[in-house]
């Protein structure tokens, strides 16, 4: 059932491992359906004499991770085949302490104080996002015996996720209740929990302090950049950020980094941070900040978890994320037919009509890659001509199931209460106002700055991006602003690099000649 070269390659994977695993398989005695799932089991177990097979009568096809004896918790319904293959590995991996994405003392205590909680993940096998939630809460499941994680397939439990009207990947449910939909990472997974179960699993007693001569606030191409020079001066750096990459995680195919033809997202995330390992910079990934303090010489940056982090200067990139509508239910309908990934959640509108809003790349890219499997797809854009690429605008118009509409205002949603069924839309140019009757709408409509949390802190435009000088500098002295939080133009890859690299040149120059 699996290739042999893979196996082959799970077999070195899996070679060093020191604990003993088993794999305690439910399924239906006699019946043939499952003879496929029981043989994938088999042919990992195969990999590592440490790994081993039980049988148990059910109903349905599950199989269990027991390590050392214990239950982990982590169990899989259906075969996690395709992107959750390496999420399996990982249970194995990290259970045996050698995994690669095990979290930091600090994170850790919080995962070991959440108090006992059923988790449950519904993911489709083809989701590029799924792998890192469904990896997340595995590692807690691993390191908090009172969590459960169960992974389920949602092609092979159909009449589950109609009933639960499962419409975006991953849905995840925390003792029967939904917690959250779409991307998601530990540290936001972890904070999401704490908030649902009402706890603060750090007490202001247990805070710690962390201090560096640099605090890089940021984990995308800016921050990386600009913690890599600093670093490369010999300062002594400290990055927070949510994850590194940022939103870069997010994208799909890159053609525009110069000397780098083409690359995607995810392996750029990837080789930002192996370059970041390269030099002594302290990385705290998973971190939410919650407040900052600018005003004396020596900056105070608070975390999740209580955690603060000093240093006399700061550089801020924290980037950008998803602008929503604004309109009223629009949160109820996220994940029930308001989606912001086309490549996750599009396999659910499979001959059926939706409509991307935003005529960029991103939503130009968006109709193209949905008018493959859906029925029809319609595309508002708000100005009165598309910004994206010639050559994504050429693709689109050859395209027999895509309708463009110009000049184009959404101003309300429909649903039913569980799921959308359509939007209106006002034309700027006449006043028209319809209604468009669909099953999904993926938002395209660009980027807001992450800047929220430094709104009382340093001088920002009417948009939210904090105002920075030609080096960066913020209305603050010690604290640095770049990337696409920034008045930087051009939100770019290239560019954002470019700034970060060049923030850090002015925070070194400065601490050379304006010492704090």
């Amino acid at each position: 059932m699996i290739d042999s070269n893979i196996l082959n390659q799970v077999k070195g994977v899996l070679s060093n491992l020191n604990t003993t695993f088993t794999f305690v398989v439910e399924r239906e005695p006699g019946n043939a359906k499952w003879e496929g799932c029981v043989r994938f089991v088999e042919e990992v177990a195969s990999c590592s004499s440490r790994i081993g097979v039980e049988y148990r009568d059910g109903f349905a096809f599950r199989f269990g991770v027991v390590r050392n004896g214990e239950d982990t918790g982590i169990t899989f319904r259906g075969i996690p085949s395709g992107h959750e293959f390496t999420s399996l590995l990982l249970v194995l991996l990290n259970g045996d302490g050698q995994g690669r994405n095990l979290p930091d003392a600090a994170l850790t205590r919080r995962i070991k104080a959440l108090p006992g909680v059923k988790l449950t993940t519904y993911v489709s096998l083809s989701c590029t996002n799924c792998p890192d939630v469904v990896q997340a809460l595995n590692v807690m499941a691993l390191l908090n015996p009172a969590i459960s994680h169960e992974v389920v397939d949602g092609a092979v439990c159909q009449v589950e996720v109609d009933r639960l009207n499962i419409q975006a990947v991953p849905s995840v449910y925390a003792g029967g209740q939904l917690l959250h939909v779409g991307r998601g990472t530990l540290g936001g997974m972890l904070d999401e929990l704490e908030d649902r179960l009402g706890v603060d699993t750090q007490p202001a007693a247990g805070a710690t302090e962390h201090t560096a001569d640099l605090l890089v606030l940021g984990g995308g191409p800016t921050g990386v950049a600009a913690a890599i020079y600093a670093a490369r001066k010999g300062l002594k750096v400290a990055l927070v950020a949510q994850r590194i990459g940022g939103q870069v995680n997010d994208t799909t195919g890159i053609e525009n980094i110069i000397s780098v033809p083409s690359t995607t997202g995810k392996q750029l995330a990837a080789d930002l941070a192996t370059h970041l390992g390269k030099y002594p910079v302290e990385v705290h990934d998973n971190r939410k900040i919650t407040r900052v303090d600018f005003s004396g010489a020596v900056k105070r940056v608070a975390t999740r978890g209580h955690e603060t982090f000093l240093a006399p200067r700061v550089i801020i990139a924290t980037g950008a994320g998803w602008r929503r509508l604004g309109l009223a239910d629009e949160d109820k309908y996220v994940g029930h037919g308001i989606h912001f990934c086309p490549h996750c959640d599009g396999p659910f509108y499979k001959g059926r009509d939706v409509a991307v809003i935003g005529g960029g790349n991103s939503g130009v890219e968006a109709a193209i890659d949905l008018a493959g499997t859906c029925r029809h797809v319609s595309l508002f854009e708000f100005g009165d001509r598309l910004k994206a690429d010639d050559v994504l605008q050429h693709k689109l118009r050859n395209l027999p199931n895509v309708d463009v509409f110009l000049n184009s205002q959404t101003y309300g949603l429909t649903g039913d209460g569980s799921k959308l069924t359509g939007i209106d839309v006002r034309d700027l140019s006449t006043g028209e106002e319809r209604h468009v009757a669909l099953h999904g709408v993926f938002l395209q409509i660009g980027l807001k700055p992450n800047s929220d949390v430094f709104k009382d802190a340093v001088e920002m435009n009417p948009r939210g991006e904090i105002v920075a000088d030609g080096r960066n500098r913020t209305s603050v002295p010690g604290v640095y602003a770049a990337g696409d939080v920034s008045t930087t133009p051009f939100k770019q890859i290239m560019i954002a690099m470019g700034d970060g690299a060049k923030a850090a040149l002015s925070a070194f120059e400065d601490s050379m000649y304006q010492p704090a």
